[in-house]
């Protein structure tokens, strides 16, 4: 209000259009809106003094609707709200209203009419997550950098692996070529081996290579995860779908990464890239004085280390699992390439197991060792 006080004194004073845009107060066509308002209201007047900024604001509002506008626009308000609630836009609503109800008033009403009910909802609120030393780390996938891939010699997308500790925002960053199980569980062991220690939980999205099915109350863990967190003894901790801001903090860190480590650098390839990140993450992001903590991510985890759980003294052979059939010649594929089963299993969907040294194929807790072809 401040601003249309100073500018009725320019008015007042004889300033043109022109000369309130130059200083900045408003535009050009606003000023001269103000002037005719201005000028029906006698402001203008110099012997009359200011008005209060409660006359200004009166003069300033929206004109009201008419009572039988209203009234005609007050009996959709339940079948506004509804579709509003069905993420409709305001368009359509109205179009719908005119369309099937007969209401002849104009979209600017159903606009009101929608800010209306936005107002008079309860404001989106949210309470500020806490975690103890050792509680728990944060897990999400980032978009990075496009690189030459040397074995295809193609233009690639890389994926930035993140994971946050929650207590001491110290991170592990890994840049990948894709999102695969394999790839999800191979960056886990290397966070682990990283830290020198596991997190007691790991707060996740529901990412296909984590969460086969997401649900609020009972995730599927994917197989393949479900090894792998009772090999290094955490618990999984799926977001409930539509709600990131359960794991706000890697995300933040994704962003920083992003932000902070990702412009006006050149990488070779994708060894130099991690190498690249995994120095700055020890000579500068650790060393920053966190927004949130307000202390460096390195102190903090210096505090955070001994409360984590050790690593197992063998680390978990893990694979990923996957779901193959066999078909009329007594063999199942997995990624074009051949195993063998019995005859017996024909039509028989099996578990393949894929580690780096084996394929192994199971029915229920038989197990069948795959031959490759």
């Amino acid at each position: 209000m401040h601003e249309y006080r100073q500018a009725l004194m320019r008015l007042r004073q004889g300033d043109s259009e022109r000369e309130i845009a130059r200083s900045g107060l408003m535009g050009r066509a606003k000023a001269a809106r103000f002037r005719t308002l201005a000028q029906a209201q006698g402001w203008l007047e110099p012997s009359r003094p200011l008005p209060p900024d409660a006359e200004i604001a009166a003069a300033l509002a929206p004109p009201r609707l008419p009572a039988s506008a209203q009234s005609a626009l007050a009996a959709y308000r339940p079948l506004v709200e509804r579709w509003l609630g069905q993420g409709v836009s305001g368009v359509a609503i109205h179009a719908a209203l005119v369309r099937e109800h007969g209401f002849t008033g104009h979209y600017s009403s159903v606009r009101r009419l929608i800010g209306a009910i936005g107002r008079d909802l309860p404001p989106d609120t949210t309470v500020r997550l806490t975690f103890e030393p050792g509680e728990a780390a944060q897990v999400d996938f980032g978009a990075g950098p496009e690189l030459v891939d040397a074995t295809t010699g193609q233009l690639r997308r890389t994926w930035a692996f993140v994971m946050t500790l929650a207590f001491s925002r110290h991170q592990y960053v890994e840049f990948v070529w894709d999102q695969s199980v394999r790839t999800w569980l191979g960056c886990h062991q290397r966070a682990f081996e990283w830290f020198g220690a596991v997190p007691a939980r790991l707060i996740i999205d529901n990412a296909k290579c984590a969460i086969s099915k997401a649900c609020i109350h009972d995730p599927e863990v994917q197989r393949s995860y479900a090894d792998c967190a009772e090999g290094y003894g955490f618990k999984i901790d799926a977001c409930p779908p539509h709600d990131p801001q359960k794991k706000g903090i890697v995300e933040a860190g994704v962003k920083y990464l992003k932000g902070n480590f990702l412009p006006l650098r050149e990488f070779r390839d994708l060894a130099d890239l991690n190498a690249q990140a995994q120095a700055w993450v020890m000579q500068e992001a650790g060393v920053r004085c966190h927004g949130t903590t307000r202390r460096s991510p390195l102190e903090l985890f210096a505090l955070e280390q001994p409360l984590l759980q050790g690593l197992p003294a063998v680390a978990p052979d893990l694979g990923s699992w996957h779901r193959v059939s066999v078909h009329r010649d007594c063999h199942g594929q997995f990624e074009r390439v051949l195993y063998s089963a019995p005859f017996t299993l024909v039509g028989k969907t099996l578990w393949l197991r894929a580690t780096d040294a084996a394929v192994a194929l199971f029915r229920s807790e038989e197990r069948r060792v795959g031959k490759e072809c």
